[in-house]
Order: structure tokens, then sequence, then C-alpha cells
């Protein structure tokens, strides 16, 4: 029996996108011929991954993981609708988010892209980790998730408390549920005005110049109406100052006031990660 080295089986792996074990029993069958270890790879269905790599991945779902101090979101995409409702793609996807959960990955490493081929060589799709994002959750933060219809819309959200004990409390968990619902529902860009960049402001002052400048009306008048849109569109795009999704008359911030008045705990929405299929 030939010798298989390291670097034969991660040539081999690099190859066919095979997992590693797999290859090296190729070799070991082949005697150590590179080519008919690549044979011997495709009659077993499992030198999938390669040359599904280019095919296009516009279906897919978002998968959620949140532990004690860690918590992570993931796009998970494959080719087809029906494999994205697959049994085996969704406990698969799960699998993946855990494992960066229980890792604490910040990023993908060699375990999770041979999971991910794994993943391809079982469904014979072409399978990505999309994208990826993760929170650290510390003593006096909450993070809670919104999944939607299935996975094709996935949100996380932190929120800061004042008191640590709070994160049990009721009245502040369903808040923090209500608003990873609101981000699902209306897709704010930023938390609050105040995280908006300067640059952006200015550029949309800008546009609402343009805007006004044929307007017959005092140049104090016309300054007021630049600022109203400008607020007008902060409130669209900002977190907290959107309507709230179960009570149009009031904004989040009004909403999270209520909440901290009720259980006298101060209440910060310090990060959120939406995540919606097929979308950047």
């Amino acid at each position: 029996m030939a010798e298989v080295k390291p670097a034969d089986v991660k040539k081999l792996r690099d190859a066919t996108g095979v997992g590693m074990l797999d290859c090296k029993n190729a070799l070991i069958e082949a005697n150590g011929n590179f080519d008919e270890a690549q044979k011997i790879l495709r009659k077993k269905g499992l030198a999938a991954a390669t040359k599904r790599s280019g095919r296009a991945t516009n279906e897919g779902l978002i998968f959620t993981k949140i532990n004690d101090k860690f918590a992570a979101i993931l796009e998970l995409s494959c080719e087809t609708y029906f494999v994205a409702k697959n049994d085996i793609f969704i406990k698969s996807g799960n699998d993946l988010v855990e494992m960066i959960a229980n890792g604490k990955l910040t990023e993908t490493n060699a375990d999770v892209e041979e999971k991910v081929k794994e993943i391809i060589s079982i469904i014979k799709e072409n399978i990505q980790l999309k994208r990826l994002s993760t929170m650290e959750i510390a003593d006096n933060e909450l993070v809670v998730e919104y999944i939607h219809d299935g996975g094709s819309i996935g949100v996380i959200v932190k929120l800061e408390l004042s008191d640590a004990a709070a994160k049990s409390n009721e009245a502040v968990k369903q808040f923090a549920f209500d608003t990873a619902l609101h981000i699902a529902a209306f897709s704010p860009a930023y938390i609050d005005q105040a995280n908006v960049d300067a640059k952006y402001v200015a550029e949309q002052e800008e546009v609402f110049k343009a805007q006004t400048a044929n307007l017959d009306k005092p140049e104090k008048v016309i300054e007021g109406i630049i600022k109203g849109k400008i607020n007008k569109h902060l409130s669209e795009i900002c977190l907290m100052q959107q309507k709230f999704v179960k009570d149009d008359k009031v904004s989040v911030e009004a909403i999270k006031k209520q909440v901290e008045k009720e259980t006298g705990v101060t209440i910060k929405v310090k990060d959120f990660v939406n995540f919606q299929v097929g979308q950047e």
C-alpha cells in the first residue's frame, strides 16, 4: 500500500471539494494514484462540490443560535426553493450555526468550510454560507431572535440593561422580541438618528435643496422645509424613530420609555442584525 501524505490528501480535497477523511480513504483505495482517487470519489458521488460551485444560489434560509455569551446568525443559500425546505438542509443549517455559536467564531474556518462541503455532497446542489454575523453577550445584555416565514428573514437584536436581573423580566423580553419583529418588518438602516453618518445626512440635505430650489418662498421657509424633509427621512430609516410595528401612533422610542417606566430598568438598543434571503 502506497504511503498517503497529508499534502496529497489536501491536494485532492482542494481539487474535489470533498472532506479530508473521504480523500484519504480514496487515496488509500487508489494506492496513492491521484487521478484514480478522483474517479473513486466521483463514483461515490462525493466529488460534487467543485463542479457545482458556479451555480447560482438565490434560495436559502436564515439560521440563528443564541447561547449565554454568544449569538450567531447566518444565511445558508442553495439553488432551489425545494432544497431550502428540505429537512436535511434545515438540519444542516442548524448544525452549522450551532457550530459557529458554540465555537464563538467570528468568521468561517476550515471546519465550517468542511461542513458546507459535506452538505453539498449530500444534497447535490451548490450550497454557500453566504454571510455570517455574530455578537458577544455581556452579563447585562439580552439578545433575542425573530425568524419570519420559516427562515426567509432572520433578526437578532441586543439590548443593554441597567440591571442584569431584568433579562428575565417578561416586559423587557417582550419589548426585545417586538423590536426584533419590528426590524424584520421595517428594515431600519440605523438604530438612532445619532448613529447616522454625517456625510449621509449632508448628501440628503443636498438632494432636498435641489428639490426646493425653484420654490418661490423665503429662504427661512425653505430651510424649514429642508429640515422637515430630513427629519422625516431619518424617522423612516432609524429604528427608534420609526412608528412601532404594533401601534403606528407611537414610535419605538416611546414604547421603550413605557417599558422603562413600567420596570424601572434603563434600556438601550445596542445592536441588531437583519438578514433577508437573497438580499445584501
